[in-house]
């Protein structure tokens, strides 16, 4: 590769188009994932154990490939290897027609995708500080890929029933797994010195003030898991109509890209905490919101406010933790923020899966005020430690 490689093939581009596959099959599992599975007879339970199992899994796996990931030459290595397994593990789905063979496969790609995930976060980040550059305009584009997907699928769905929805979600995975090895290398060349700042071992951070934030974000995004899990089952009840919930969903992807496209610009005007409190409030009032079951045109505007809900907080918490921490750990520290993540998504999805056959959309009430814990957390950061970064 020549030494100044042109603008299309820069490693900040590079990125940006791994990111735009990464999250293409999120897209089909958002807008149709309920729906299939409620299509091959499975229940509310088993549909939040189908979608918890892997997220379990990986409270114990997440810091072990996080701090693997950060030992070894480069972080490329590991995502490239849980970009092809998460890309062959979905082909068993052909012949899976049931509930514990759909469990095994769904399972094997949840958790090689939910193991790159914080690596590629993490490893964009820190390149992006090096060079200059925003990594919010890079993840942005993961949130394009899910949003075509999300329009692409209503329409798909409909057109083709659900026999569209495995071919569909292999064939994705498999071009994720191509475009891993599209991937830069993320650490500074060899011969270039780098500057540590920040805490170089995890411990040295494991603090009331630290912990907080991430634990208040990780209860906000586990409020989140009734829209990503049960929405399209939920609007469909409601009546309204496929091609719609894309669309309804959709908006909620296009502004959390917004988001992520913009952050750079304002960050810097308040800390990262205060940021991650606004996320918070708002957070609140729209599953309060949610539960009332709107129609069309209120529900247009709560899924604009997702920019504000997930975008906004997710990117706080990322540069909170580039902040405090240094690249020896970065996928540790960030793979430590996804794991207190998947421990408030096993709580939400098997309560929601519990919830949702008894109170239907009511059960946003209830995603209302785990999102207040969150709220607290966060408060309570800041009432520890006064915001500096």
């Amino acid at each position: 590769m020549p030494t100044s490689p042109p603008a299309f093939l820069s490693p900040e581009r590079r990125t940006a188009l791994y990111y735009l596959s990464l999250f293409l099959t999120s897209g089909v599992a958002t807008a149709y994932g309920g729906i299939w599975f409620n299509a091959m007879g499975l229940t509310e339970r088993e549909i939040g154990a189908i979608n918890a199992t892997p997220i379990l899994i990986m409270l114990v796996l997440t810091l072990f490939v996080g701090r693997i990931a950060d030992r070894a030459s480069d972080w490329r290595q590991t995502i490239v290897v849980c970009s092809v397994l998460a890309g062959l593990a979905p082909i068993g789905l052909f012949w899976s027609e049931s509930f514990w063979p759909i469990l095994l496969f769904t399972a094997l790609v949840g958790i090689t995708h939910s193991a790159m995930v914080p690596v590629i976060d993490a490893a964009a980040m820190r390149m992006a500080r090096r060079r200059g550059t925003e990594f919010g305009v890079m993840r942005a584009w993961g949130t394009v890929g899910y949003l075509v997907l999300l329009v692409a699928t209503g329409f798909l769905a409909k057109a083709y029933g659900p026999s569209i929805y495995i071919p569909l979600f292999v064939a994705l995975s498999l071009v994720r797994a191509a475009m891993s090895f599209l991937l830069p290398r993320f650490r500074a060349p060899d011969g270039q010195t780098t500057t540590s700042r920040g805490a170089t071992r995890l411990g040295q951070v494991m603090k009331p003030w630290f912990v907080l934030p991430l634990l208040g974000f990780a209860i906000l995004f586990g409020s989140h898991l009734i829209l990503n899990a049960f929405q399209g089952l939920l609007w469909t009840r409601q009546g309204i109509g496929l091609e719609t919930i894309g669309i309804l969903i959709a908006l909620g992807a296009l502004s959390e890209t917004t988001m992520f496209f913009l952050f750079g610009r304002f960050a810097k005007r308040l800390p990262a905490r205060v940021w991650l409190l606004m996320s918070g409030i708002v957070t609140v009032a729209r599953w309060i919101a949610f539960g009332f079951e709107p129609g069309v045109p209120v529900l247009i505007g709560l899924q604009l406010l997702h920019g504000i809900t997930y975008g906004l907080g997710f990117m706080a918490c990322v540069n909170f933790i580039s902040n405090w921490t240094a690249e020896d750990i970065a996928a540790e520290a960030q793979s430590f923020f996804v794991l207190l993540q998947q421990a408030m998504a096993v709580l939400a999805l098997s309560t929601f899966g519990a919830l949702i056959p008894i109170f239907g959309a009511q059960s946003y009430f209830f995603s209302a005020g785990f999102a207040a814990l969150g709220v607290v957390c966060v408060w309570g950061s800041l009432r520890l430690q006064a915001p500096a970064t």
